[in-house]
């Protein structure tokens, strides 16, 4: 049946095939759920969604779990996990189709795996696939403008982000017994938000048995502030808790609450406090704490204590193309970085400012040849303020002409003063502008390296992947320079 539609897709005039893909894309997922045998019914399934965050989300979800003696498995841009096995996702797409994720779930079940962690996009959910998972937590982590060009709008963006919430309104329950409860117990439909996002009224507007939400705290160590904040979204008071647009008793009817508060940034890691546990990753980035919150909140959801959230937390040594080191024994630092649009990337220079580098010297590009054309310059413009020197070179073009999306990038810095051959340089090949980035190395820089993360491909023209990880290709110049 799935080659019958496949073949139909490829004889049907792209415009009428436009107008059918919605039900194309739904008829595909039913036969994935048919084939698979309803695989989310059998498991806890957790929904991670939002613009930045989700991935390192679901990766410190399912390590903190399973320092809690949980067996896990997930979906992620970064990785995949069937409970048995781990790898990188070398398929260039989070939430993929074509049975990949309902055969991912029926070999978390088959493994005896008791959660699920997916990384849910908003254009995994427009082409219908979370409509065949049975959700029981959802975790919204922030809102703001990116992939507009493939939703026309960012409206539409945001809609298609509320729809996973809709659909877990619409969820069944069902029973499971893990690790931390002896028995069968009811698994509650939960709704989890950062209420610190302005559109976070809109994502906890739904009818579900329970909701989480996490705010920043600024001054106190205690839940007073917390409460203060919420009594203020109640009554609606004229303060800048109004933009976050919760606006109905409705909306945080039953609503538990619980702060964080960013400590500080050393050379181990990030510290903050979770409620009022002090936890001190072994991850830099302040906005680090957010995602350890997010992920700390679904493990209260599912009955860990404090204890057990800050143990699993601390334990987590590095993320995959996250503000991952790549060492070979120079004396200067190298860091692997997923970051693609300026607000992660300007996240990214304050991170490492508490390295105290001599001089930065960043690679970069503008990944996803056509889309946000915009986000090209600003990149640019960002690198050329904030970086020594600027490398940009080539990333993801897609169908687009590499050299085009360069020199729109390199416009940016130059508008800023850098100059071209002096403190800016243009390179096509991906590997040279890396070398030439560690090249320019010394004692105490740090050499960012941004765009593609542990990513195991870059996408060319005509839909063809060349084999490609940044980590391996830094390392392997590395080990060429002591030579």
């Amino acid at each position: 049946m799935t080659t019958i539609l496949v073949f139909i897709k490829k004889i049907i005039p792209k415009k009428l095939f436009k107008k059918m893909q919605p039900a194309y894309h739904f008829i595909l997922n039913g036969l994935a759920v048919l084939r698979y045998r309803f695989p989310s019914n059998q498991i806890i399934v957790v929904g991670v969604t939002g613009t930045t965050g989700k991935t390192t989300t679901v990766f410190m979800i399912a390590e903190m779990l399973r320092k809690a003696g949980l067996k896990v498995g997930y979906t992620s841009t970064a990785m995949f996990s069937n409970g048995e096995n781990d790898w990188l996702n070398d398929k260039k797409m989070t939430m993929l189709g074509r049975f990949f994720t309902q055969k991912m779930l029926r070999q978390m079940v088959n493994n005896k795996c008791e959660v699920a962690i997916i990384e849910t996009t908003s254009e995994g959910i427009e082409q219908f696939r979370h409509r065949f998972i049975n959700y029981d937590i959802v975790e919204f982590t922030g809102l703001y403008s990116e992939h507009i060009d493939s939703h026309g709008s960012f409206e539409n963006y945001k809609n298609a982000k509320l729809k996973l919430f809709k659909h877990l309104e619409n969820c069944r329950e069902k029973k499971i017994q893990f690790a931390i409860h002896d028995s069968l117990r009811n698994i509650q439909k939960t709704i989890i938000v950062n209420l610190d996002d302005k559109y976070a009224g809109e994502f906890l507007d739904f009818k579900v048995a329970r909701k989480i939400g996490f705010i920043k705290l600024q001054d106190t160590r205690n839940e007073i502030q917390i409460n203060n904040k919420l009594q203020n979204i109640n009554s609606e008071a004229k303060t800048n808790i109004e933009l976050q647009n919760i606006k109905s008793k409705n909306q945080t009817d039953n609503l538990e609450k619980v702060g964080y508060k960013f400590l500080e940034m050393n050379k181990v890691g990030t510290k903050f406090l979770f409620n009022n546990t002090e936890i001190q990753l072994n991850i830099l980035g302040d906005f680090n704490a957010l995602n350890a919150t997010a992920a700390g909140c679904v493990g209260k959801s599912l009955g860990l204590d404090s204890t057990q959230i800050k143990n699993g937390l601390e334990k987590i040594k590095s993320l995959p193309g996250r503000l991952e080191r790549v060492d070979a024994g120079q004396n200067f630092t190298v860091i692997v970085d997923y970051a693609f649009e300026p607000v992660a990337v300007g996240k990214l220079y304050e991170t490492v400012s508490v390295l105290q580098p001599q001089k930065i010297i960043h690679v970069l590009g503008s990944t996803g040849g056509g889309r946000d054309i915009s986000r090209r310059e600003k990149l640019g413009r960002l690198a050329g303020k904030k970086a020594d020197y600027v490398i940009v070179t080539n990333e993801d073009p897609y169908d687009d002409d590499p050299m085009e999306i360069i020199k729109d990038v390199a416009d940016g810095a130059k508008k800023v003063s850098k100059v071209e051959n002096k403190s800016l340089f243009l390179i096509k090949n991906r590997e040279e502008g890396i070398k030439k980035a560690l090249s320019l190395a010394d004692n105490g820089d740090v050499v960012l390296i941004t765009g593609k993360g542990s990513e195991q491909a870059i996408a060319v023209a005509n839909g063809k992947l060349i084999p490609w990880d940044d980590r391996k290709v830094a390392r392997e110049i590395l080990d060429s320079l002591k030579k």
